[in-house]
């Protein structure tokens, strides 16, 4: 079954032309919003965004809007997106009445009150290799083929130092640490994935609406559980994007991200596993080990759909 939906919905970003794109989203009326979550990313996010704005919505009408949600960023994140062309929401300023939690998801999960599209693009803002291509690539079967609903990217990802050919493949340790063997154990239908975690994907907007959406790392693996359980398998999509490069992050930042995903998994068994996890890490100082504790918010959103309007 993996090998046989591998085979059906695995394409390249090559298979669609970008004229083609764009005349499918005009015959078809289609509206599409790119979605940028970023927290702290002002050395590469106006990149990013002047970048797609120039070749696909100033020059090729493929896009609609070009959306940063600034979660809770100390630097220059939103100004440096404004300047690009982006328009730029603070999260906790969308639907205050709700609240808002530091996390990815919670910054995707607000979008929907934002944007307007119906078709969400995500890419992430830490971005140093890549190519504007990713976005007409993921966008490829959104508007090609109505029975996909949900289309993930993968790429080659390289640790950031290539000096050592052997590290040139080892990005995304969480993925095969952590989301792989899951997905192995727990949800074998998703095993035909390339990278389930990866940032860079494209949701139809009624379907994300009606998803309940993790507020911090583990929202791509989420989405994809509860897509094959409400539409199926055949619902998903993936194409292959060529090369992404982006910072890592340190061994204890990747742990309370798998603890996230771990969490999500956990509920989606059935259990009902607490708002936050105490992580127990460790570190060393002046020669000796002490405990660093780490609270990990694993708190999910209900479906957008659900939501009325402020009071």
């Amino acid at each position: 079954m993996t090998q046989d939906w591998f085979s059906r919905r695995t394409h390249r970003w090559q298979d669609w032309t970008l004229e083609s794109l764009v005349e499918a989203r005009r015959v078809s009326g289609t509206s599409v919003s790119l979605v940028v979550p970023a927290r702290n990313e002002a050395a590469t996010v106006g990149d990013v965004v002047a970048r797609v704005r120039e070749q696909l919505m100033d020059t090729a009408h493929l896009l609609d809007e070009i959306v940063v949600i600034d979660s809770d960023s100390t630097d220059a994140t939103a100004a440096v997106a404004h300047d690009a062309g982006a328009v730029v929401h603070r999260a906790k300023d969308i639907r205050p009445d709700l609240g808002s939690v530091p996390g990815k998801g919670e910054a995707m999960w607000k979008s929907l009150f934002v944007t307007r599209g119906d078709l969400v693009v995500f890419i992430d803002a830490d971005l140093v290799d890549w190519d504007t291509h990713f976005v007409p690539g993921l966008l490829g079967p959104l508007l090609s083929d109505p029975s996909v609903s949900l289309v993930k990217g993968f790429y080659e990802r390289p640790m950031l130092d290539e000096s050592d050919p052997a590290r040139t493949f080892e990005g995304g340790r969480v993925t095969e640490l952590v989301a792989r063997p899951l997905i192995a154990l727990l949800f074998p239908e998703l095993g035909g994935l390339v990278q389930p975690l990866a940032g860079e994907w494209a949701i139809r907007r009624s379907l994300f609406e009606s998803l309940s959406v993790p507020t911090g790392y583990a929202v791509e693996l989420a989405a994809l559980v509860d897509t094959a359980r409400s539409e199926g398998v055949d619902a998903i999509a993936q194409v292959d994007l060529g090369r992404r490069a982006h910072r890592h992050q340190s061994l204890h930042d990747l742990g309370a991200m798998a603890t996230q995903i771990v969490a999500a998994a956990h509920r989606r068994t059935g259990a009902a596993p607490d708002d936050s996890i105490t992580l127990r890490q460790y570190a060393g100082s002046a020669g000796r080990i002490t405990p660093a504790p780490r609270v990990v918010p694993t708190l999910e959103r209900p479906p957008a759909r659900s939501i009325g309007e402020p009071a």
